[in-house]
């Protein structure tokens, strides 16, 4: 059998922009735990069997609008903590950016995205934790680099 060619966490990195002309991608400190998403809202209709009507519909589904969420989880880092507050106090989207690094290439995911959740906590005995949530501001774009 075959081994597949994965990727190591270091690899997976979601990375906000400065705003600045040209945009620069910095991975903020801290998480160990880090989830990309991208979602469909679906709509459906039913599909009669013309030859059949009394056979079950089948349900057709189409895409009536996409979404991406960031989510990661870790600790509060004090490298990081001020990129992250500046995100969540905006009222303006901030590019943000998911790659995830392979041997063959790199696939990326690009766009304006909100902070919709940015939760510090911590426990006695404990350090400051982060959690922060992120949600699609408008078109994310997908972009494969392959490795030459």
């Amino acid at each position: 059998m075959a081994q597949p060619t994965t990727s190591k966490f270091g690899k997976f990195r979601i990375l906000l922009g400065n705003g600045a002309e040209p945009e620069v991608f910095t991975a903020p400190c801290g998480f160990t735990s880090k989830a990309f998403t991208l979602s469909k809202n679906l709509t459906e209709i039913t599909i009669p069997d013309c030859d059949d009507p009394d056979a079950p519909f089948w349900i057709a589904r189409d895409t009536e609008s996409l979404s991406a969420s960031i989510t990661g989880e870790g600790l509060a880092a004090a490298e990081s903590i001020q990129d992250w507050t500046d995100a969540a106090y905006s009222t303006d989207p901030v590019n943000a950016k998911v790659e995830i690094e392979f041997a063959t290439g790199v696939l990326s995911f690009t766009g304006p995205f909100h902070i919709d959740s940015f939760n510090p906590s911590a426990e006695q005995g404990g350090r400051v934790q982060l959690s922060v949530s992120m949600q699609s501001d408008g078109q994310v774009t997908k972009l494969w680099t392959a490795t030459p």
